[in-house]
């Protein structure tokens, strides 16, 4: 660590029994420079709290997004983000020029053009789930029946998975986010045998191209059949889980303001208000570097503290407070730079979808549990929660 009179503090925090970001953040901006930290394996690293300086770090070249760099942060024993050996593809642990490559091919793939084509797709799905919701006897988990359901059928009509190989592919999915009902090894063997999967699809698809996004892709040429494997795995698990926390969190917070019940600008601001992917942005300095008045050496990790940013009064006029109209969309919810969640505009189409139709359908929907006594994921990367009990 760099020569600091302060003392430092340990991370992660928890959010404290609700929504709400952990009340340390605060102190951090209030402080203004990166704070000084370590992870529980002891391994030092730099919190950055404020949100201009949270982009500044998503958008300097002398900062790296890659795993294999010297400091790069590991919250977790196992899991985040794999290098390029263990799975090749996964793009988001690459800089530029290498970055540019997986994303130069695969942003036409989710523009805002692209998604509109994929909005019947995207409604009959919800509305499928919806129904299969109005089958039971007037309750349900709204995670396990609806947020989850979603975003992996969704994906999997994109991807052009055979209708018979859907439960197998969701399945599997969900078994991979499910970290408070699945052991490490249930997770890990879901991991090898979606990825199997996927490098066979690839495979078939090589030689019996339809008109799905691998085929697409594979038409380009640009990417390997290894790469594209990895980077399709890497679609699946980036929108999978953050999106169902997404929905089932908005949930929640659209029953408490109905007004914005169907407001196209709910969706970002639910998105900023949630940050449910505070830590998913792990870095390392690969030059020294000075953020927000604080020397960075080389080699040293970088948490950008994404739930703070989306938080930070300099750059929100009410940000603990549930205002679309007020708050906008300067948020990093969805990150920023070069690394931007490529499916951003799918997500929002999928979240926009989900409520909408949900309200319509079911107006008298009713969450029957204490928001405080709800199962919230404190002990996990990305919030959310792992079941909503809902009755009509």
């Amino acid at each position: 660590m760099t020569s600091t009179d302060q003392e430092a503090v340990p991370f992660p925090y928890r959010r404290p029994g609700g929504m709400a970001p952990p009340p340390e953040y605060a102190g951090f901006r209030a402080g203004g420079a990166p704070v000084r930290s370590h992870l529980p394996s002891g391994h030092p690293v730099w919190l950055v709290p404020r949100h201009a300086d949270v982009r500044a770090v998503l958008t300097d070249p002398r900062i790296s997004a890659n795993p294999a760099n010297e400091g790069f942060p590991k919250v977790a024993v196992t899991g985040g983000v794999p290098t390029q050996d263990e799975i090749p593809g996964w793009f988001v642990g690459l800089d530029p020029p290498d970055h540019d490559r997986f994303r130069k091919v695969l942003i036409p793939e989710f523009t805002v053009r692209r998604v509109r084509t994929w909005q019947p797709t995207i409604q009959r799905v919800v509305d499928e789930c919806v129904d299969a919701l109005l089958a039971k006897d007037g309750t349900a988990d709204l995670v396990a029946d609806l947020a989850l359901a979603v975003p992996s059928r969704i994906i999997s009509a994109i991807l052009g998975v055979p209708e018979a190989d859907r439960d197998f592919f969701e399945t599997r999915t969900q078994v991979l986010v499910s970290v408070a009902t699945t052991t490490e090894g249930q997770r890990a063997d879901a991991a090898r045998q979606l990825l199997r999967y996927i490098r066979r699809l690839v495979g078939i698809k090589s030689k019996w191209p339809g008109e799905d996004l691998i085929s697409r892709i594979l038409r380009t040429g640009v990417l390997s059949a290894d790469e594209l494997s990895g980077a399709v795995m890497l679609l699946l698990m980036a929108g999978h889980e953050t999106t169902a926390n997404n929905i089932a969190l908005g949930v929640i917070t659209l029953l408490a303001n109905p007004e914005w019940i169907g407001d196209e600008r709910a969706v970002d601001e639910l998105v900023r208000y949630h940050s449910v992917g505070d830590m998913l942005a792990m870095r390392t300095a690969v030059a020294d570097v000075t953020i927000g008045g604080r020397l960075i050496r080389a080699g040293e990790g970088i948490i950008p503290l994404l739930a703070s940013a989306n938080h930070d009064e300099a750059a929100f006029g009410c940000p603990h407070r549930f205002d679309p109209a007020a708050n906008g969309r300067n948020h990093v919810g969805f990150g920023y730079g070069v690394h931007q969640c490529l499916g951003q505009n799918l997500v929002r189409a999928e979240m926009a979808c989900v409520h909408r139709t949900l309200f319509d359908r079911i107006p008298t929907l009713r969450i029957t549990a204490a928001i405080e006594d709800l199962p919230f994921k404190y002990d996990g990367t990305v919030f959310g929660l792992h079941s909503l009990p809902v009755a009509w």
